[in-house]
């Protein structure tokens, strides 16, 4: 039995529409001070920073999604289905940031935006897995992240720091941000591969 090729832009599609989602929620979770004083601002600084660390997590998805995608000609079941466990740990973003923020970056609320982060990492591996299992021996996308020494750190820190946030929910957040500033710099191996 022969296993159904999808077209990827419905995919694609349906992904950037998710995460559009993702952001608009987390921005309505910023709500207008009462009083016309910077003053007034200061209590939304916890929530304000919160949303800035997850808005800038979901354009580093975004944008690699983007690129690795960019590989496949065509997707199937597997592929959709691990997409699908991407963008749930991705919606889940919005409450574990809205939570860390509302609590000033309480240690249980941190702990539980460091799982939901490491979950997101794991599942876009997943997802890595099928569409280079799809792709074959030649895997474009299998050739491009050779050995992904990027995500072996960024697990670790994930690891570390959820380890660290009951204790001390500060110094869990400084890992947070360092991950999230190792992917900030743009992943240039899928483009390097099509020259």
């Amino acid at each position: 039995m022969s296993h159904a090729v999808i077209g990827k832009n419905r995919l694609e599609a349906f992904s950037d529409g998710v995460l559009a989602i993702v952001i608009t929620i987390m921005v309505l979770e910023l709500k207008v001070p009462h009083g016309n004083s910077f003053s007034s601002l200061e209590g939304l600084l916890p929530v304000f920073m919160s949303y800035v660390l997850s808005f800038v997590y979901i354009a580093i998805y975004w944008n690699n999604h983007h690129h690795m995608i960019h590989t496949c000609k065509s997707v199937n079941g597997s592929i959709l289905w691990a997409n699908l466990h991407l963008l749930f740990w991705l919606s889940l973003i919005p409450f574990t940031t809205g939570w860390m923020g509302e609590n000033h970056f309480a240690p249980t609320p941190t702990f539980l935006y460091g799982v939901n982060l490491l979950f997101a990492a794991i599942s876009y591996f997943i997802l890595q897995r099928s569409i280079i299992s799809a792709q074959g021996l030649d895997s474009i996308l299998k050739k491009a992240i050779g050995r992904d020494r990027k995500r072996n750190i960024s697990t670790f820190l994930y690891m570390t720091a959820i380890a660290v946030s009951l204790w001390l929910p500060f110094f869990a957040l400084s890992l947070y941000t360092f991950v999230a500033l190792i992917w900030i710099v743009p992943d240039k191996r899928i483009e390097q591969v099509y020259k």
